[in-house]
């Protein structure tokens, strides 16, 4: 069954088709406004943002449910992209904070990671999370998953663990846990090792999107080298 999502705002949207989605409609509430960011901003997509619909305020407000400061919004088809990337797949065990998620996923996605898998009750694909992400969830595979069963090895991250060290295996699962719960008990028992990041010493913690970002850039130096 075909899915539609909504894109708010010209990041989102600029990500999207920048990653092969057909975003109709395209909607904005000042024309000439988006074509200008998109000659600043994105200029390889001008034509694109200036075929956009004009529509006044309310027709916004209609369609996305809510008026957005770039006035621009999009609507596409959620896509089903394969998990075949040759780099680490990172898995959220069951998110619970919207905006982090997403943003989460954008660090994935600027990391070239193989994917973004989630647990938990939480919608990957949420307005809310998309928001987040800035419309990079169509750069890589997000998805929602019930099974821990993976080819690769999973590698849990958790301030209690062994220092990360050396490099990560391409085809790894990096788990993450929530900030205010940490791992669950089935993903730390499933993990083939639990690892911590580098912290100083008083410091309690990382934003989730940090830890990510940390773990994959640890994966990618590594592997450059």
């Amino acid at each position: 069954m075909l899915v539609t999502v909504l894109l708010e705002g010209f990041h989102a949207v600029k990500h999207a088709l920048r990653f092969g989605a057909a975003v109709h409609p395209l909607i904005t509430t000042d024309l000439a406004a988006a074509i200008s960011l998109a000659e600043t901003h994105a200029p390889d997509l001008r034509e694109r943002f200036a075929a956009a619909t004009e529509v006044d305020q309310n027709h916004f407000k209609l369609r996305v449910g809510r008026t957005h400061p770039t006035g621009v919004a999009g609507f596409a088809e959620k896509p089903d992209l394969p998990f075949d990337r040759p780099a680490p797949v990172v898995l959220l065990d069951n998110p619970r904070n919207l905006g982090n998620f997403g943003a989460a996923i954008r660090v994935a996605a600027g990391l070239d990671a193989g994917g973004v898998i989630s647990t938990g009750d939480i919608d990957p694909w949420h307005p809310n999370v998309l928001r987040g992400s800035a419309g990079l969830h169509f750069a890589l595979p997000v998805a929602k998953v019930t099974s821990l069963d993976f080819p690769g090895e999973l590698i849990a991250f958790d301030a209690d663990g062994d220092l990360l060290k050396g490099p990560i295996p391409d085809d790894a699962v990096l788990a993450f846990g929530s900030e205010r719960h940490g791992l669950s008990d089935e993903v730390r028992a499933k993990a083939s090792r639990i690892v911590r990041l580098p912290m100083r010493e008083k410091v309690s913690s990382y934003n989730l999107t940090t830890s990510v970002a940390m773990g994959l850039y640890h994966w990618a130096i590594h592997r450059a080298s």
